[in-house]
């Protein structure tokens, strides 16, 4: 079966690499899906869940991104995201306490707070707190 390879970095680190049969990554406008030859693209992704289906058939990795660029060539797929968190890893408590935090700052708009800030600050929160619902899914 055809395969291709895939990169998924933050400015930490690494998060994946290795060949793929499928992605499905959060564009701006919707989800992308990216099999092995597909037209090249160089677009943004939104906050939200990157699904990896590993050519050696094990298990489907999923990794949140909480934004960033998506490069796709006919053999190769790069994210490079500004935060990225494999899907073990994410902790619902803190996802639960960032979108608290938006929300009320959204409400109380106090001279402090950008709205700006809030608003992506809430829609990182609710994206990972998908993304994990995701995880537990494919996870069980």
């Amino acid at each position: 079966m055809a395969s291709i390879h895939v990169d998924v970095v933050s400015a930490e680190e690494q998060i994946f690499s290795g060949e793929a049969t499928f992605v499905v990554l959060p564009g701006e406008d919707g989800d992308l899906g990216v099999t092995p030859h597909h037209t090249p693209l160089l677009t943004r992704i939104r906050p939200g869940a990157v699904r990896v289906t590993p050519a050696d058939g094990s298990p489907e990795q999923l990794i949140f991104v909480s934004g960033g660029l998506l490069e796709v060539q006919p053999d190769m797929v790069t994210v490079l995201a500004d935060t990225a968190i494999r899907g073990q890893d994410l902790d619902e408590a803190k996802a639960n306490e960032a979108k608290r935090a938006a929300e009320e700052a959204l409400v109380n708009r106090s001279g402090d707070i950008d709205y700006a800030t809030a608003q992506a600050e809430l829609a990182t929160a609710v994206a990972q707190l998908a993304a994990l619902s995701k995880y537990r899914k494919i996870n069980g």
